[in-house]
């Protein structure tokens, strides 16, 4: 049966999507179509057509919650005082004069395929921990309400949609496709889970599909397969039947022909009978070599998931590290204050390496990178100075803490210039040198990328109108 995981039944705006893609029993037969088409019709937005050419069809996002340390990963600094530069040498890459860290070997060989953004930056109005970080760098929006913790309130239906919604909703899938596949679990710090990552006030209807499983392990496919009891005739019997019901309701075929409707109800169904959904989130059709390759881990089988789901026709999937933004450095967490050195060396970085090397290889192998836009990064960076305390948080000696004033993401593919250095850090690796570039900034970019107006306007919960992303797209990133 086609199961979507997540709570049943209706909100404010009507039935969930997840509620119309329980087709597997074509429960949808049970849903009232005055309420189908009210709920359409709150949830349709006009699509705004711009000037901008596209350079990319399709997004993988690689989010690592938790806040990488820059300095000891992408931006060594191997002449700075020791408390600053750390435990870890420069090794030069495929790039003359690009140097990374030597936690990152295989990086290093693929790093003439992408451009190296060096001057992530952004000043937080008082404390900015992870929750408010990662909402701003998933909306394009800083959050207007935020704790003196710098946490923030859970996930509200008044929060403006990750930019993920907003792209499934302006470049829905050519066929019938998931447009947004998060995995494999929401981002969270402590309690607070999935803040900035769902469609907010777009409304549930745009919401991801969340895997919710662990591909390193078997995945299961019921959510892509029919119940024994419902043949593949008997689905498409009353599939017809359901549209000959619309077709006969005169007084509702301009609302139907209006909000598409029956195309709706047929991108559900074929995703079911196509088999095309179940097919790419079956890692079992990839060979060992290539699954080694990614690396036998959760983060590693989720990227070389990504692929194949971008492959199948997904527009945006978004593969965050697994664990929780604040959580045990020694065992799985990015978040090194009370240890930094030996959970990079070896615990995080070698998982990274492997699979951010593989997936880059992988997707230029295949003439991938030519449309699809890959972005990695974290909410910020970690501060240069060992042992200090820049968030209210306690740092060991050779702990660091949250650095949202310089930091380092990495973006190929999508019409992103090839073997290339963005912006520049301080001989510190504390603040920018050259070209900042705001968080903001780098939504905007993957917006145009697609050939989204950053600009255009949507109306907010309250009507109100706001462009998509406070940011600017970064033309200088393109080549």
């Amino acid at each position: 049966m086609l199961s979507i995981p997540g709570r049943p039944g209706c909100t404010c705006e009507g039935p969930t999507r997840r509620e119309l893609l329980r087709i597997g029993g074509l429960s949808l037969l049970g849903v009232s179509l005055p309420d189908i088409l009210g709920w359409q019709a709150r949830a349709a937005s006009s699509k705004t057509d711009t000037k901008i050419k596209p350079t990319a069809k399709s997004v993988i996002l690689l989010f690592l919650q938790g806040g990488p340390s820059h300095i000891d990963i992408w931006d060594p600094k191997p002449n700075a005082p020791s408390n600053i530069r750390g435990e870890f040498k420069a090794i030069p890459t495929k790039v003359a004069g690009i140097q990374v860290s030597e936690t990152m070997p295989m990086l290093a060989d693929q790093l003439d395929k992408v451009t190296l953004i060096r001057s992530m930056s952004y000043t937080p109005s008082g404390l900015f921990n992870h929750t408010a970080a990662m909402y701003q760098m998933m909306t394009g929006w800083p959050p207007d309400k935020v704790s003196p913790s710098g946490q923030l309130e859970p996930p509200s239906p008044r929060d403006f949609p990750h930019m993920a919604c907003q792209i499934g909703r302006l470049r829905p899938p050519e066929g019938p496709m998931l447009p947004f596949v998060e995995m494999p679990r929401p981002l969270q710090e402590s309690n607070v889970i999935g803040k900035g990552g769902a469609a907010g006030f777009l409304g549930r209807a745009f919401d991801p599909y969340r895997l919710y499983q662990d591909p390193n392990k078997d995945v299961r496919l019921d959510d892509f397969t029919l119940r024994p009891e419902v043949s593949r005739d008997r689905l498409k019997d009353r599939f017809e039947l359901l549209k000959g019901i619309n077709g006969s309701m005169k007084d509702l075929e301009t609302a139907v022909s209006s909000y598409a409707l029956n195309d709706y109800y047929e991108k559900a169904y074929d995703l079911v009978l196509s088999g095309k959904a179940r097919q790419a989130f079956d890692l079992n059709l990839e060979p060992d070599k290539v699954r080694d390759r990614y690396g036998r881990t959760t983060f590693g089988q989720s990227a070389l998931l990504a692929r194949r789901l971008i492959e199948a026709g997904t527009r945006f999937v978004q593969v965050n590290w697994p664990s929780v933004a604040n959580g045990n450095p020694e065992v799985d967490a990015w978040d090194t204050h009370a240890a930094n050195f030996g959970p990079l060396k070896n615990l995080h970085c070698p998982v990274l390496d492997r699979t951010l090397s593989a997936l880059i290889e992988d997707l230029d192998q295949r003439g991938m990178l030519s449309d699809t836009l890959l972005v990695v990064t974290g909410e910020f960076g970690r501060s240069p100075k060992l042992g200090v305390s820049t968030s209210g948080n306690t740092n060991s000696p050779d702990g660091r803490d949250h650095w949202p004033y310089c930091y380092t993401a990495v973006a190929a593919g999508g019409g992103v210039k090839r073997g290339v250095q963005y912006g520049a850090s301080d001989a510190q690796a504390s603040s920018p040198s050259d070209k900042p570039l705001h968080p903001t900034d780098l939504v905007a970019t993957i917006y145009y990328a697609l050939g989204i107006d950053p600009q255009m306007e949507v109306l907010n919960d309250l009507k109100q109108p706001r462009p998509l992303v406070e940011g600017t797209p970064v033309l200088g990133l393109f080549g």
